[in-house]
């Protein structure tokens, strides 16, 4: 295993006006686990990429990257292809196979490995990550299962780096979790080296040796989590943007330092702090008013669906409703149904039993489906499926071409959304070209154009960097106070918890518990936020981490 180098890297994409990586140098030792973090577009994946010879993007290179004394480049294409291991955002762009075993096999089969070999390497990566049924169909296997078998195909070619690109982001949090602690004890008991680019950094940072911290393609810190959060912290002119980022529980003891890493740490701290002191009483949860509309915005009345003959259903007799001028916010594991009550509502895909009902209409039998265009509108998981037109200005432009406005207009109002989502400098740039973060942003304002009144988001905060997570939320609640009905699918607890008027979990199909983010993160064990995890054993009310930093200045 060897020692990786950055020497003045930097990087340009063609047609860019600026750098992707501007003069990065830092090395990285053997069997360290290093967590990348920082804005969508400021990196991350470039960074990421020129380890890995085969995915290095096209454009303009300074500098030099080292594996060992080696330059990456010069790396022969079997070393490079067995050395490094890479794990993609999505977990279906790296799947190729259609069995559990045929995947697993495939990257030792390129290698020309023995037969023999072979067996025993997959054999032996099923049992260490408890993959059990290897016949399974991967079409099958839920988001967090798929990117499990991703993650042991490229460990069964018994890699010397594993790089990670956000590849717990379409994950909930119990799989990324789950995900995480794997990655964990891959590098503690194998000694892998681990490069991991993440946006979700509750859970990854604490288990870094080391932070790295992007911004416009610059390195801006450079050290331990806890020296991180420093530096981010005494930034000149007041905090960092990345350190909004940084754990819940390291941002509520923020003016005490040092900052716990951890929960557990957290809990320690407070308990010393309270000891032996009286707390006030805690306010009593309630529900939010029922000042609300009699027809509801959209309702799915027992609404059963499968997506084949014979197989066992998605949707089970599902009831649920949003009011109109609501948001509310739909969570759960994967695979249980969310995005796919989401298809029904928008009439992509028709119920076998039950009814889907948009402003009291029945969206199966409609007869003229455009009365529910302009008035509803979905961000899919995907954001590349909205994507038709060549440039980022185009792309909004296509949005409303429909509309019946000037041409001065329309540019007016593409020109405002561009600001609005902090997109502005990619007006020229293709689609397919931005980060994933930036993808999602065009995705959503290219939505919000339409000026829909009933909004429908799958994943929305999907690569997402922490201070425009801030940004969306005002963003949408301005909107909502102007009448804008949200219905929300998210694995983002914490945005869920301070945005949302109702949340609602989902579990086989149907939704089995709601209530308003107080009454219904207090009521949850794992399904809640750190703050509300931190403080609970004192303050069951509390979920966000602004309430938690004014509870704990309160006391002391």
């Amino acid at each position: 295993m060897e020692t990786i180098r950055f020497e003045g890297v930097s990087f340009t994409y063609p047609l860019s006006q600026r750098p992707a990586l501007q003069d990065v140098s830092l090395t990285i030792h053997p069997g360290e686990f290093v967590v990348i973090c920082g804005k969508s577009g400021c990196g991350k994946s470039t960074f990421l990429r020129q380890i890995k010879k085969e995915l290095t993007p096209y454009g303009r290179t300074e500098g030099r990257v080292l594996y060992g004394n080696v330059p990456i480049a010069q790396l022969p294409p079997r070393k490079s292809a067995a050395a490094f291991g890479f794990v993609m955002q999505n977990p279906d762009s790296q799947l190729v196979t259609d069995k559990v075993w045929h995947e697993l096999a495939f990257g030792l089969e390129n290698l020309g490995l023995p037969r023999a070999a072979i067996k025993r390497r997959v054999a032996e990566m099923a049992s260490y990550f408890g993959i059990l049924d290897i016949r399974r169909e991967v079409c099958e296997l839920s988001g967090g299962q798929k990117q499990l078998l991703n993650l042991a195909s490229v460990m069964a070619m018994q890699p010397e780096v594993l790089l990670l690109d956000e590849p717990t982001s379409q994950l909930d949090p119990i799989a990324a979790s789950d995900f995480l602690q794997t990655v964990y004890r891959i590098n503690r008991e194998l000694g892998t080296t681990v490069i991991l680019s993440e946006h979700r950094l509750e859970e990854a940072f604490p288990l870094a040796d080391r932070v790295l911290v992007l911004d416009g393609g610059r390195l801006t810190a450079w050290g331990t989590p806890r020296e991180v959060a420093c530096i981010l912290q005494s930034w000149p002119g007041g905090p960092h943007p990345m350190y909004r980022g940084m754990p819940a529980v390291m941002r509520i003891f923020e003016n005490a330092p040092p900052p716990p890493l951890t929960l557990r740490e957290g809990r320690l701290r407070l308990e010393t702090m309270l000891a032996g002191g009286e707390l006030p009483p805690a306010p009593t949860l309630s529900e939010i008013s029922a000042a609300c509309q009699a027809v509801a915005a959209m309702e799915l009345r027992d609404v059963w669906f499968r997506y084949q003959r014979g197989s066992e259903p998605v949707l089970r007799g599902l009831s649920m409703q949003v009011r109109w001028g609501e948001w509310l916010a739909v969570l759960g594991g994967n695979g249980v149904g969310k995005s796919t009550a989401l298809k029904a509502v928008c009439g992509e895909i028709r119920p076998q039993r039950g009814k889907v009902l948009v402003d009291g209409m029945d969206v199966a039998h409609a007869t003229d489906r455009h009365l529910f265009s302009g008035r509803l509108a979905l961000v899919p998981q995907d954001p590349l499926a909205l994507f038709t037109e060549i440039t980022v200005e185009e792309e909004l432009c296509e949005g409303i071409s429909h509309l019946p406005l000037s041409e001065e207009e329309k540019l007016r109002r593409v020109s405002e959304m561009l600001e609005t989502m902090e997109i502005p400098h990619l007006r020229s740039q293709n689609p397919y070209d931005l980060s994933g973060g930036e993808q999602q942003r065009l995705a959503i304002g290219k939505v919000l154009l339409t000026g829909p009144s009933i909004l429908l988001l799958d994943e929305p905060t999907k690569g997402l960097a922490p201070f425009f997570k801030r940004t969306l939320g005002l963003i949408l609640k301005r909107l909502q106070r102007d009448g804008l009905t949200i219905c929300m699918v998210s694995h983002d607890i914490d945005f869920c918890a301070e945005h949302a008027d109702r949340c609602a979990l989902f579990f086989d199909g149907e939704v089995v518990s709601e209530g308003a983010p107080h009454a219904f993160f207090a009521g949850n064990r794992f399904y809640t936020t750190t703050a509300n995890q931190l403080t609970r054993p004192w303050r069951q009310d509390i979920i966000t981490v602004e309430e938690a930093k004014q509870w704990l200045q309160d006391l002391v």
